[in-house]
């Protein structure tokens, strides 16, 4: 894919949960799973990242504990918690739903 698309608002936060769900991780290999998966289409600044990281462990639907990354180096690591399954769930429906329905339009 070729160009950079900018983000829906809210969207984010779906992508990291998605993310998520597959390993616990942390930020810089959120963002840059998020690149790889979309061809880099997304690329998601740590000034987006790390404000949506806290938001979503406010909301309970991320926990975060401090770790070692695989280069040695000190690092928060995120995971999904069962509120943020049942939130990505819900929301993955949303999107599809949402998206299906664009696409009629689109090819109307």
């Amino acid at each position: 894919m070729t160009g950079r698309i900018d983000l829906p608002q809210g969207t984010l936060d779906l992508l990291i949960l998605k993310t998520l769900s597959l390993e616990p991780m942390h930020g810089w290999a959120i963002s840059e799973r998020i690149r790889q998966v979309s061809k880099e289409a997304f690329l998601v600044p740590q000034g987006s990242l790390y404000p949506a990281l806290h938001r979503l462990e406010r909301r309970g639907w991320i926990s975060a504990e401090w770790g070692t990354s695989e280069n040695n180096r000190k690092a928060k690591f995120y995971d999904i918690t069962k509120a943020g399954r049942k939130k990505l769930v819900v929301d993955g429906r949303a999107w599809s739903s949402l998206s299906a329905a664009v696409d009629l339009v689109m090819e109307a």
